[in-house]
């Protein structure tokens, strides 16, 4: 009976090990912070990273004051795309932005996307017109005299590397 008991005590200990290891690696793999997004109109930058790969928000905004923003990054488990999201959780934001950029240091951007909430509509997350913001090969920018001002949420994702055939 002990050897049944020492052999049970082990698996527990080795699968609590493993629990841990698993939860070590998405900590090292994802990770969500808060930062103020200022108004003056002055340029502004936040940048987090995962292990090599950053992801950096540039801005300049107007009107009211500081807005409490989130930036989530992460590393898919094959370490083949990051991702980066910017977005201010109470949905509209009652800033206007005259510029933003979003990027992503280390990949080749395969997806983006950026969203405004209006007021008249009332829903979050409505995708800005194509013609009020650039895609690049590392970046997601503003388009000069086509961007109306409001932003509430900005999405990339980059492929970190190229396999070969």
């Amino acid at each position: 009976m002990a050897s049944l008991n020492n052999f049970f005590a082990f698996n527990v200990s080795f699968l609590l090990v493993l629990v841990l290891i698993a939860v070590d690696a998405s900590a090292d793999r994802t990770r969500t912070v808060e930062f103020d997004v200022k108004p003056g109109g002055v340029v502004h930058t936040f940048t987090e990273a995962v292990r090599e790969y950053e992801c950096s928000f540039t801005y300049a905004s107007q009107g009211g004051t500081n807005e409490q923003w989130l930036m989530s990054v992460g590393l898919s488990d094959d370490d083949g795309l990051f991702s980066c999201s910017v977005w201010r959780p109470q949905g509209k934001s009652y800033l206007f932005f005259t510029q933003f950029k979003a990027e992503l240091k280390g990949t080749k951007i395969k997806y983006a996307n950026a969203y405004s909430q209006t007021a008249a509509s009332g829903q979050s997350d409505v995708p800005l017109k194509p013609e009020e913001f650039i895609v690049g090969e590392s970046t997601v920018t503003h388009q000069d005299g086509k961007f109306n001002a409001q932003l509430s949420k900005l999405s990339a994702i980059g492929q970190t590397r190229h396999d070969e055939l």
